[in-house]
């Protein structure tokens, strides 16, 4: 097959895994904004797609570079890894997305393309990278740091806010955080695209580079404009299933509280994406909502949908690891690598 065709077909997978990213993970973005009837559904997600796309002129490409060369050696890569790990990560994410489940897709993706590479090459994939230990160190230990600073963040939030507004009657307090809680959306979004959209930056970089197009790894503006055009329109379709865990089943949520658990989540996104790390969103939030919700009492939080949650992130790496490692063993067998 022609290699350009081979490389636009991998470009056309890893967005559409990116579309999936924005579609799955929208409820992170307008969860607490719809169940809090700041904003209607259909506001909600144009709002939080905005964000997605402008965040292209507001990062750098950090964790591009961790996907695309920090977490598999990429002398291992080739075009049937990269297929074989987007479509690991992309069924997980259907899988999820049909049960509910607020999963990371991000994830998915380190884990499907981790998977395909152990396949093709063993674990030198990993070990044989100087690079990588420090990426998955970094990813592997946000998996507890950021939903436990998202979770810190809306409690002491919640706390300040309490003590700042305690002379305020309800309704004005109300009243100031539906307003509030548009800019903490926002804001959310924006660190929401920043660092999801990196993601498949990343992974379409290193077809380029795999390819032979770029003689160095360096993330093209086209491939910035095209990764947070896609994880935009994703979040505009909207994964109403998710939605519906994320911003009713954990804790009842106002605006308040709202406000309280985007800003505290989109503090934990900002920090991860500054240092590079891959971090999962969904992890950010749903520990975000946690923190918020123990500030009215311990069984204000439906702590089994909450273990729900936990076991799902618990299994994402390796499940999307499995099923890539059987994509890319098909792919194999059929001369395809």
């Amino acid at each position: 097959m022609n290699r350009l065709a081979i490389v636009v077909g991998l470009i056309a997978v890893a967005l559409s895994f990116d579309y999936i990213n924005g579609f799955h993970d929208a409820a992170n973005s307008i969860a607490t904004v719809v169940s809090t009837r700041v904003l209607s559904p259909g506001r909600a997600v144009i709002w939080a797609a905005f964000f997605n796309f402008v965040a292209a002129f507001a990062f750098g490409t950090a964790v591009a570079s961790t996907i695309g060369k920090g977490m598999i050696d990429i002398r291992v890569v080739t075009f049937a890894v990269i297929l074989a790990g987007l479509l690991g990560a992309i069924l997980w994410d259907l899988l999820t997305w049909y049960l509910g489940l607020p999963t990371s897709s991000s994830h998915a993706l380190i884990g499907g393309y981790a998977g395909a590479a152990v396949t093709k090459a063993g674990w030198t994939a990993i070990t044989g990278c100087p690079n990588c230990t420090a990426g998955w160190t970094k990813t592997v230990s946000f998996i507890v740091i950021s939903p436990m600073i998202g979770l810190a963040a809306g409690l002491l939030l919640m706390v300040a806010i309490c003590w700042i507004c305690r002379r305020m009657t309800p309704g004005r307090v109300d009243q100031w955080f539906r307003r509030l809680q548009l800019l903490s959306a926002a804001l959310f979004s924006l660190n929401h695209g920043a660092n999801d959209a990196q993601k498949t930056m990343g992974i379409i970089t290193g077809v380029l580079f795999a390819a032979g197009y770029l003689e160095t790894f360096a993330v093209p503006f086209w491939v910035i404009l095209a990764a947070h055009a896609a994880i935009g329109l994703g979040t505009l379709a909207g994964g109403w299933r998710i939605i519906h865990t994320v911003g009713s089943r954990i804790t009842k949520l106002r605006p308040v509280d709202g406000f309280a658990a985007e800003t505290g989540a989109a503090s934990a996104i900002f920090l991860a994406t500054s240092l590079g790390v891959p971090v999962s969103t969904t992890h950010a939030i749903t520990g975000a909502i946690v923190g918020v919700g123990t500030t009215r009492r311990l069984s204000a939080v439906r702590w089994g949908v909450a273990g729900q949650i936990v076991w799902a992130w618990l299994l994402t790496i390796p499940a999307a690891a499995s099923v890539a490692a059987g994509i890319y063993a098909l792919l194999r067998l059929n001369g395809l690598d």
